[in-house]
């Protein structure tokens, strides 16, 4: 093997990140991730909300209103304050709340092309509750703000 694919392998290899890389990535993520929910889930859920009212599933048995309701604020509102970097890992529950329940209960016995969309966006919001959403966001300057006044 010659250096050069000796460099080739090694790096395609290589498990380390550098944490600037590890922010930019985070924040990218954040940011397709909450325009990929509001664009394709949350602004037709707002659009016609009198329509998703009579459509919406009610796993809970809450009432179409209140169940649309929750699936803006979570397709909508969370996701916004997840683009944000704001209150991130609370808003990734809120916004894992409707897909978690949509795979786990909704579609439970359905075939896996229908679950594939709530096991992504679930698999998606978990990962950003793991790992929080990196140097580039309004937590982290929020963060820096109060341990610099003790």
């Amino acid at each position: 093997m010659n250096s050069y694919t000796k460099i080739l392998v090694l790096r395609s290899l290589q498990t380390d990140v550098a944490p600037k890389m590890l922010d930019i990535t985070l924040l990218v993520y954040r940011l397709l991730i909450a325009s990929a929910m509001i664009t394709v889930h949350g602004a037709k859920k707002i659009i016609n909300f009198q329509d998703e009212i009579l459509h919406i599933p009610d796993p809970l048995g809450i009432g179409g209103y209140v169940s649309t309701s929750i699936a803006i604020f979570s397709n909508v509102a969370c996701t916004v304050f997840i683009a944000l970097g704001l209150f991130t890992r609370p808003f990734a529950l809120g916004a894992l709340s409707v897909p978690i329940i949509g795979l786990l209960v909704v579609h439970v016995s359905d075939p896996w092309p229908v679950k594939d969309s709530p096991l992504m966006y679930s698999i998606a919001f978990l990962v950003i509750f793991i790992l929080g959403p990196g140097r580039y966001s309004l937590d982290s300057l929020i963060h820096k703000k109060l341990l610099n006044n003790n």
